[in-house]
C-alpha cells in the first residue's frame, strides 16, 4: 500500500494506507528526457529518508512501464516541490464511441483518452454493449474501437437480454477475454432493461464465475409511466426528464437489487448513485453486512440517467463519501454535442442521456472534497484510484506507487487554480456540464506507463499506444462467500421425514 506523504507518496507497511503529511517534507521528482531511454521518476532520496528513517529503503522509481528500484544516473528533474505525487486516476465508468438512442457518443478511444490524461486519469473501464444481445460480437466491436486508444483501459460487459447462449458467453468473457464485471439495466424499458427473474439468474451466474454484478438502479416500469405522465401533462422539454424519474424510483430499484443480491449471496456494485434515497439503501445494506460497492457520479446538455438531483442530494452524497458509506468516484462519461442533444428538444424522451467528466473528475474531487477538508489526501488516492484497482482485482499493478506497479503517476499542485469549460477541455463535445467551474488543485503532470503525456499544459499522446488490461475474477469482494454459504446451508433445518398415510 502507499500513504499520502505531504508532497509524496511513500512506501509504508503492507495493508496500511496512512496519511503521514504532518511529518513528511516536499520532494523533487526526477524523470528521463530521452525518448529512447527508460523513464525515471524518483522522489528525492535525502528528503525522503528524513521522513521514514525507520524503513531505510529507497523509493520506487519509474523505469520503462513498471516501477522498480533504480539509481540516479542520466535523469532530468521535474520539480515537484510543494506538490503531491500520486497514482494516476482510474475511472471505473465510461462510455466511449457507444451507440445509444439513435446516435453515437462524441468521444472515441482517442479523444476520450486525451481528455482523461489531461485530467490525471491514466486508466478507465468502459462498458461493452452487446450487438443484438450477442456478447462475442460486442467485444469484437469494442476491440476494434479501442485500436486508437492512447492509455490503458479495461472492459465491463453489459447484459441486455438473457438466455442460455448469453449465460455461456459470460463464461467465455471471464475466462478468455479478462472481463470480471457484468452490468444489468433495471431501467430503459423496451431496450436494455432486464426483469427481476432475469436479473436473479444473472446474479447467480456472476457469483459462479467470480464476476462482479453491476446494476443501473431505476424502476424502469415506473419511469416509463412517469414519462407518459409528463407527456400527458404537456411537459415535453428537458425539465420532464428529471420529473419523470424522481429519487424514490432510484431508491426502490437500489433496494430491490440489494435484496436480490443478498438472497443470492453475491457482491453487488450499484452504479451512478445520485440520490439520498439510493444512498440510504446502500448505508442500510452495509450495516447489515452485505458485500456492496457503489459509484458516486460526478456530474438538452444536463440530461442523464439517473438525473442530476437538487443540491441537498449532492451534499448528502459528499458526506457519505467522506464517511466511507460510498467508496469510490467515477464519471459515467457519455458525451454528446449540442446537435445530438437537440434531437429531443420537443420530446425529452429522445434526448441522448449523458454528460462529460473523464477530464474533470480528479480536479472536481480535489476541490470539492480535499480543499474543503471533507477527506484527506490519502482518501483522495483511495476514492480516485486505489479502491477501483482493488475492486476490479488489478491492484497493485494499478492504483499504487510500488515496485512492480505500472508507472502511472500524477503530480498535483494544490496551490494552483483551474477553470473548466469547452475552451480548455480535450473532449470533442461543444458542451461541458462544468462550464465556468473554478477551483483549486491543478494536475500539472501525468505519466502513463512511464511516459510523460501531460506537462505544462501540453498533451503528448499517440493513437494506438494504449493497452488492454485484463481484470481477473474472484476479487477481494468474494472473500468469505463460500464460508457464508456453508454456514447458511448448515443452518437450514433437516428435511422433515413424513411417513405415508395408511391406506
Amino acid at each position: 500500500m502507499v500513504g499520502g506523504g505531504g508532497g509524496m507518496l511513500t512506501p509504508l507497511s503492507p495493508g496500511c494506507l496512512t496519511d503521514v503529511s504532518s511529518s513528511c517534507p516536499k520532494a523533487d521528482v526526477k524523470a528521463m528526457s530521452s525518448a529512447s531511454a527508460p523513464f525515471l521518476a524518483e522522489v528525492g532520496p535525502v528528503k525522503l529518508m528524513s521522513c521514514i528513517p525507520k524503513f531505510g529503503v529507497p523509493t520506487p522509481s519509474v523505469v520503462g512501464s513498471l516501477m522498480r528500484m533504480v539509481g540516479e544516473d542520466n535523469v532530468k528533474v521535474i520539480d515537484a516541490t510543494g506538490k503531491y505525487v500520486m497514482p494516476g486516476g482510474i475511472d471505473p465508468h465510461t462510455h466511449l464511441e457507444m451507440e445509444f438512442m439513435g446516435t453515437v457518443t462524441i468521444d472515441d478511444f482517442f479523444s476520450g483518452h486525451a481528455a482523461a490524461l489531461a485530467g490525471g486519469t491514466t486508466m478507465h473501464i468502459d462498458f461493452v454493449i452487446p450487438v443484438n444481445g450477442n456478447l462475442t460480437a460486442g467485444i469484437e466491436s469494442y476491440k476494434h474501437k479501442a485500436e486508437k486508444s492512447a492509455m490503458d483501459y479495461g472492459f465491463h460487459m453489459a447484459i441486455t437480454k438473457w438466455n442460455y447462449e448469453v449465460s455461456r458467453e459470460m463464461e467465455v468473457m471471464v475466462k478468455e477475454h479478462g472481463i470480471n464485471s457484468f452490468k444489468f439495466f433495471m431501467a430503459y424499458k423496451g431496450s436494455l432493461m432486464v426483469t427481476d427473474d432475469l436479473l436473479l439468474q444473472g446474479l447467480q451466474k456472476c457469483k459462479s464465475l467470480g464476476a462482479l454484478a453491476m446494476v443501473h438502479a431505476e424502476n424502469g416500469d415506473a419511469v416509463a409511466e412517469g414519462q407518459q405522465r409528463m407527456i400527458d401533462l404537456g411537459i415535453t422539454g428537458p425539465e420532464g426528464h428529471a420529473l419523470s424519474r424522481p429519487p424514490v424510483l432510484e431508491g426502490e430499484a437500489t433496494s430491490r437489487a440489494i435484496r436480490l443480491a443478498k438472497f443470492v449471496n453475491t457482491p453487488l456494485y450499484v452504479v451512478h448513485v445520485m440520490s439520498i434515497d439510493a444512498m440510504e439503501e446502500i448505508a442500510r445494506a452495509k450495516r447489515e453486512g452485505l458485500m456492496l460497492d457503489h459509484l458516486v457520479q460526478t456530474n438538452s446538455s444536463y440530461v442523464m440517467s439517473p438525473p442530476i438531483r437538487e443540491a441537498g442530494h449532492g451534499k448528502a452524497l459528499q458526506a457519505a463519501l467522506s464517511s466511507g458509506i460510498l467508496q469510490l468516484v467515477g464519471t459515467d462519461h457519455c458525451t454528446f454535442n449540442s446537435t445530438q442533444k437537440a434531437f429531443g428538444s420537443d420530446d425529452f424522451r429522445k434526448i441522448p442521456n449523458g454528460v462529460n467528466g473523464i477530464e474533470e473528475r480528479m480536479h472536481i474531487i480535489w476541490d470539492t472534497m480535499v480543499e474543503t477538508g471533507k477527506i484527506t489526501v490519502t482518501d483522495y488516492v483511495r476514492v480516485t484510484s486505489t479502491e477501483c484497482a482493488k475492486i476490479f482485482n488489478i491492484y497493485p499493478r494499478k492504483g499504487a506507487i510500488l515496485e512492480g506497479s505500472d508507472a502511472d503517476i500524477i503530480i498535483l499542485n494544490p496551490k494552483r487554480s483551474f477553470v473548466m469549460g469547452t475552451h480548455t477541455h480535450h473532449s470533442r463535445s461543444n458542451t461541458n456540464v462544468y462550464e465556468g467551474r473554478k477551483g483549486k488543485g491543478l494536475i500539472e503532470v501525468t505519466i502513463s506507463r512511464g511516459r510523460v503525456v501531460w506537462e505544462d499544459g501540453n498533451l503528448n499522446v499517440v493513437p494506438g499506444s494504449g493497452r488492454y488490461i485484463r481484470t481477473p475474477p474472484f476479487g477481494y469482494l468474494f472473500d468469505g462467500i463460500e464460508k457464508s454459504d456453508a454456514i447458511y446451508r448448515a443452518g437450514l433445518r433437516a428435511p422433515v421425514v413424513r411417513s405415508k398415510a395408511a391406506a
